[in-house]
């Protein structure tokens, strides 16, 4: 386990579930991770390490999500997390300390990044996409592969879902565009779902 691992994990009251070893097993691997889990499952943790990673090297990372409300709730996760001041939101209409080391956007905003060639993905070290099961959907899935393609292939995606069904064929696909990226698959629920 390395140093980061170790100073990561001794701020949780618990231990990882297995899952979330496999994950952060693959990020430190330097691979990208597909990781497919139920709600509440603790996914997020796999993202926080991910961009824990790319802090530790002094180098940025993107936390994207499919719609803007859901990136105003990690902007201000991540800023409980991190501080204000290390955590920076690029949405279509706001931007707030867009060159802080931890920025949340959503997807359209990073493509568009990535095609305008910013200079903000000049230190970046790692991607989370979360919901990325986004790629399935007929309107919006282009945009989620057009960012997994073009995106430069030294930044690692961490990609998020509870609902895709077929990781490892997504996994086998990133891997053909972006380099090796592992799969994690989780079915047990947290807490069962009850009719």
């Amino acid at each position: 386990m390395t140093n980061l691992r170790q100073e990561f994990l001794s701020h949780l009251s618990y231990a990882p579930d297995g899952f979330q070893v496999k994950a952060m097993d693959s990020i430190d691997a330097d691979a990208s991770v597909l990781v497919a889990a139920p709600t509440g499952s603790g996914k997020t943790l796999i993202a926080e390490y991910g961009i824990a990673r790319a802090r530790s090297l002094g180098l940025r990372a993107f936390y994207t999500t499919p719609i803007k409300a859901l990136s105003n709730q990690k902007y201000r996760d991540l800023q409980n997390l991190y501080g204000a001041h290390n955590v920076g939101l690029v949405t279509g209409d706001n931007a707030v300390n867009p060159e802080a080391p931890v920025v949340v956007m959503t997807t359209e905003v990073l493509r568009n990044m990535i095609y305008a060639r910013s200079r903000a993905l000049d230190d970046l070290a790692v991607v989370v996409l979360d919901e990325v099961h986004f790629i399935q959907d007929t309107f919006r899935g282009p945009v989620w592969e057009e960012v997994i393609i073009h995106l430069p292939r030294k930044v690692k995606l961490v990609c998020l879902s509870a609902t895709v069904s077929n990781a490892n064929e997504v996994a086998d696909w990133i891997s053909t565009v972006r380099g090796p990226t592992r799969f994690v698959v989780e079915e047990k629920r947290p807490v069962e779902l009850e009719n």
